[in-house]
């Protein structure tokens, strides 16, 4: 397939802005569109290229085009369109590629790559880590998933946009780990507060926990670096301590929580689990292979291998 240099960027707000304008700035063709008229004049002024009136005017003549938009259902509706011809997809070619780097539902892309695969057109997704400043600087993380010669394809563009290309796999991959990744971000975030309050109202210092918590859980002490990959994934389960223990120190903070009477949703749930585990798989087997726990509930190996 040609080299990929006309593209239509559609959105064109606090993180596409930037994105399409360094796109401009390393000689891509574009052409912007976004409901926002006065986003579209200002991008033509400051950095060239288009202004477009539709979705498909930007779309029209591109070998690709770029949506940066609040959900994969208005990324459908853009690139399909409401039954009014002017989603994008109706004036993009055969061969051309829909890049959705928006933060969109996987299983909403994988059925919009369904429905323009007839047409020729492939989709890939390419949701991005970082916010405004990084769009900004062109230091964003860029998670990728869709076929692999599509890909490499977009890997200019994606080289002009972030500082990092995460190849995920098939075509909502790279949606699917964004998601995921937020959620561990989510997690860790409202784990820290929950134990912090509970720390605050038996009598600790907010300042000091959050001090002490960096070297006890971040880290060399981080459980994906010093538990996950040398452990669960190598199926090494060699940390030295038992699943039970940790069951058991997980419900003296549970336990801790419920005597001072302060409110610990997570604690209660997370010592729910850790204590089911140990009573299924044995509470002196090594922490690590809590793994089994979910994997046998989901069907799946951590390894890919059964």
């Amino acid at each position: 397939m040609s080299a990929i240099k006309r593209v239509g960027f559609i959105g064109i707000g606090n993180m596409g802005g930037p994105m399409a304008g360094h796109l401009a700035r390393k000689g891509f063709e574009v052409s912007v569109f976004d409901l926002r008229r006065d986003l579209v004049d200002r991008f033509v002024a400051e950095h060239g290229g288009k202004g477009a009136a539709t979705a498909a005017d930007a779309a029209r003549g591109a070998d690709a085009v770029i949506t940066m938009l609040p959900n994969d259902r208005i990324v459908r509706s853009v690139v399909v369109g409401d039954g009014n011809g002017e989603g994008a997809a109706s004036a993009l070619a055969k061969g051309g590629v829909v890049i959705d780097m928006s933060t969109s539902d996987p299983t909403g892309t994988r059925s919009l790559a369904q429905t323009l695969a007839p047409r020729g057109i492939q989709v890939v997704d390419a949701p991005v880590m970082g916010g405004v400043i990084f769009a900004k600087d062109a230091t964003l993380d860029i998670m990728v998933g869709g076929d692999e010669a599509a890909i490499e394809r977009c890997r200019p563009l994606f080289q002009a946009m972030g500082r990092s290309v995460m190849e995920c796999g098939g075509v909502g991959t790279g949606h699917a780990l964004k998601a995921l990744a937020n959620y561990v971000n989510a997690c860790a975030l409202i784990n820290a507060i929950e134990a912090m309050a509970v720390g605050a109202r038996f009598g600790l210092d907010a300042k000091f926990m959050a001090e002490a918590l960096i070297p006890l859980c971040a880290g060399r002490n981080h459980p994906i670096e010093k538990k996950v990959v040398p452990h669960v994934l190598t199926r090494k389960f060699g940390t030295g301590m038992a699943l039970g223990f940790i069951a058991k120190d997980v419900k003296i903070a549970c336990d801790t929580a419920h005597a001072i009477g302060a409110f610990a949703p997570l604690a209660e749930k997370v010592s729910e689990l850790w204590s089911a585990a140990a009573d299924k798989l044995g509470a002196q087997i090594d922490q690590t292979e809590i793994a089994r726990y979910w994997e046998e509930a989901n069907g799946i190996s951590l390894t890919g291998k059964k």
